[in-house]
């Protein structure tokens, strides 16, 4: 199984040297030096990393012939794709690889649809699920305890208890704006009764 663990950043330097972004929990593993992986677009690689470090919490890498600014520059935005044992987990019970949670379904804990996981971005200081929505819109859901409820692999689902703002409430706030139209036009239809009234007193 093909499992993205990077996208090539800038480059970073004169030697050849680029930042990544990396999408796996084992960038020791998946990226250290030695690793060959192959590309998208595969006309890029296969690249093997020659050398690697961490720098203001980013990580560089190095590709074997890859010298100079201009050979890094040409690399930008190109993913990189390791191998992956389908069967393969990881050694704790509460850690996931993406190519597991990709494609899950998003829900409350009463059941209301969120959307799908089409997306995994590990950044520095926590992992991110992209979810698009139903409608097509996107939605970012941290990956932390606080949040994610529980993850299904069975049922192809995760569960999330989000607090208030995290997720897109637009369908909520069009309903509070219907409600209050409506009663706007209750509170006119009652003005306009009680004048009616109020007339037809007067006449008599």
């Amino acid at each position: 199984m093909e499992l993205v663990v990077a996208r090539i950043g800038r480059a970073h330097g004169i030697k050849g040297e680029v930042t990544v972004e990396v999408r796996t929990d084992e960038p020791e593993l998946r990226l250290s030096p030695g690793a060959v992986l192959r590309t998208e677009p595969a006309s890029a690689g296969p690249l093997t990393i020659e050398t690697g470090r961490v720098h203001s919490g980013r990580l560089m890498l190095r590709f074997a012939g890859v010298k100079d600014r201009t050979a890094a520059e040409a690399l930008r935005n190109i993913l990189l794709i390791a191998d992956v044992d389908p069967d393969e987990l990881p050694e704790e019970e509460d850690e996931y690889y993406d190519h597991q949670l990709m494609d899950l379904d998003v829900v409350l804990e009463d059941g209301t649809e969120i959307g799908r996981i089409t997306e995994i971005s590990h950044l520095p200081s926590q992992d991110l699920f992209i979810v698009e929505r139903p409608d097509g819109t996107e939605v970012m859901i941290p990956f932390v305890e606080e949040i994610v409820a529980e993850i299904d692999l069975e049922e192809q689902r995760c569960v999330i208890t989000p607090p208030p703002g995290l997720i897109d409430d637009r369908a909520e706030i069009a309903s509070a704006r219907d409600a209050e139209a409506a009663d706007a036009e209750a509170r006119s239809s009652e003005a306009a009764s009680s004048e009616g009234a109020s007339s037809e007193g007067d006449a008599r």
